[in-house]
C-alpha cells in the first residue's frame, strides 16, 4: 500500500501528497498563531486597531499613495470592505486620503505622521520577537525560509488568478 501517514496525526496521504499534506498543517498552525499574534500587534498600532487592518497599514506604508481598488484588488476583498477600513483607519487618524491628482474621483491613500510613527514602533517590536525567537538560527537559514515564504506566495498568487 503506498499511503503513509503524515506527522501531522491527520488522516493518511499518497506518498507523492505527504509534504503537501505536511505543508497544509504546518500553515494552518502558523494561521492561527498569527491570527493571535495579529490582535496584539493591531493593538500596538493602536488600542481599538482590529487585527485585520495591520496588513493593510502594511501595504499602505510600504506603497505610499495607494488607491483603495489597488488595496482590494491585492488583499482579494470588495471596495465596500476596504472603504469600511479605510473609514476606521482615518477616524483613528492613522491614515489619510487625498485627492487623487491623475483622477479627481479617486483617493490615494498614506499614512499620517503618527501612523506612520505607530506602525514602524510596532514593525520594529515584531521584527525584534522574530529575531529573539529565531536567534540561534543561521542568518542564511532565516533568509531561506523569507525566500522560500515569498515563493511560495507569489505561485499561490499566480496560480489562484489561473483558477478562479
Amino acid at each position: 500500500m503506498s499511503d503513509t501517514s503524515t506527522t501531522s496525526g491527520d488522516d493518511a496521504a499518497p506518498d507523492d501528497l505527504a509534504p503537501f499534506t505536511a505543508l497544509e498543517h504546518e500553515l494552518r498552525l502558523i494561521i492561527r498563531r498569527a491570527q493571535s499574534a495579529g490582535a496584539r500587534i493591531a493593538r500596538r498600532v493602536h488600542p481599538e486597531l482590529e487585527a485585520s487592518a495591520y496588513p493593510l497599514l502594511a501595504h499602505i506604508a510600504q506603497n505610499p499613495g495607494t488607491r483603495g481598488s489597488d488595496l482590494a484588488a491585492h488583499f482579494g476583498v470588495g471596495r465596500a470592505t476596504v472603504s469600511r477600513q479605510l473609514s476606521r483607519l482615518v477616524d483613528l487618524g492613522l491614515v489619510e486620503r487625498d485627492t487623487d491628482p491623475e483622477d479627481s474621483r479617486g483617493q490615494r491613500i498614506t499614512l499620517t505622521s503618527n501612523g506612520a510613527a505607530r506602525f514602524e514602533e510596532a514593525r520594529a517590536n515584531r521584527i525584534e520577537m522574530f529575531a529573539g525567537a529565531l536567534a540561534h538560527w543561521n542568518r542564511k537559514d532565516v533568509q531561506l525560509l523569507a525566500d522560500l515564504l515569498h515563493r511560495y506566495s507569489e505561485d499561490l498568487v499566480a496560480w489562484q488568478a489561473l483558477h478562479r
